[in-house]
């Protein structure tokens, strides 16, 4: 039951990350019988540089992309599977190209990424897999003519590279990664985003009656992390709110300042004015308590808020 929690929230998160670097399709179908590609990347034509601060995943959105996350390790028939759905999709792409009479080039047929949290020497073997240069250890390239490879995550070096793939394992590696999350930058781009997915796929778990020894293990972990992200949160809203306090007060004190002094300058200003004077900023108060020194009537004053208005 929780795999299908844990699908859903591999897929968001996944779209999360890529949405800004091009077309990304959950869930989406090929072929007769239905088979669901998890996620179908499509880059934009002009890529964002930005993209490298998704590290190893940022690579693999460089071209286009299906990504299959595994929340187990995937299965040889799971592999197969998923190799055949990457041959339809080709075929598709194929077809297309013949019937608008245009050649398809190969960058434009996606490549498989497998993600699994483990993998064994022997299932790798059967399938040809190899390590290329460049490339990081975990990641086992199929034959080229496949244009696949399976990512073991819990085989990637725990490195700012990887985070962003690793928080898609499970136990120990999946609870590192959320406390290197945890402590990145409040500023960065996919922080807060990603711990609000991250609180709510423990928000779904913690109402499962059947959890594995993992899920539960998440849950714990994430507890103290999501009590005080909530009191941060408080304490953030309790800030801007005193903050929000004193800028009214300052600006109610400038106001009442400048009715005093335009009412012995001038004389009593009837309500509307009072109201027009009420809707200025601070900045606008500030300047208005310069000039009202030169103020001798009334006709002075509505001539200096009819220029603020224009």
């Amino acid at each position: 039951m929780t795999r299908f929690i844990h699908d859903k929230f591999a897929k968001d998160y996944l779209e999360e990350l890529l949405k800004n670097y091009g077309q990304v399709k959950a869930s989406e179908k090929v072929s007769g019988e239905i088979k669901e590609i998890d996620v179908l990347f499509t880059p934009a034509k002009q890529q964002s540089s930005n993209i490298e601060i998704l590290g190893l995943l940022g690579r693999f959105a460089e071209y286009p992309a299906l990504i299959e996350p595994f929340r187990n390790p995937a299965s040889t028939d799971e592999i197969c599977d998923c190799i055949l759905k990457l041959l339809e999709v080709k075929a598709l792409l194929r077809r297309e190209a013949k019937t608008n009479k245009t050649k398809l080039q190969d960058s434009e047929i996606p490549k498989l990424w497998i993600l699994t949290p483990t993998v064994s020497e022997t299932r790798l073997s059967s399938f040809g897999t190899m390590q290329q240069a460049g490339w990081l250890p975990g990641v086992h390239f199929l034959p080229d003519a496949l244009r696949t490879a399976i990512v073991a995550i819990h085989q990637l070096p725990p490195t700012p590279q990887t985070l962003w793939l690793r928080l898609l394992g499970r136990g120990s590696v999946q609870s590192q990664a959320i406390i290197e999350l945890q402590t990145l930058p409040l500023d960065h781009p996919y922080q807060k985003a990603t711990l609000e997915l991250v609180y709510n796929l423990r928000e779904n778990l913690r109402v499962n009656q059947e959890l594995e020894a993992d899920d539960r293990e998440l849950i714990m972990r994430l507890e103290p992390l999501y009590q005080r992200n909530r009191e941060q949160a408080k304490e953030e809203g309790r800030q801007e709110g005193r903050q929000e306090g004193r800028q009214e007060g300052r600006q109610q004190g400038e106001r009442d300042l400048i009715l005093r002094l335009l009412n012995r300058r001038i004389g009593q200003i009837d309500a509307l004015l009072i109201e027009q004077i009420t809707g200025l900023s601070i900045e606008q108060l500030e300047n208005l308590g310069e000039a009202l020194l030169d103020f001798s009537s009334i006709a002075d004053l509505e001539a200096w808020l009819n220029q603020q208005s224009e």
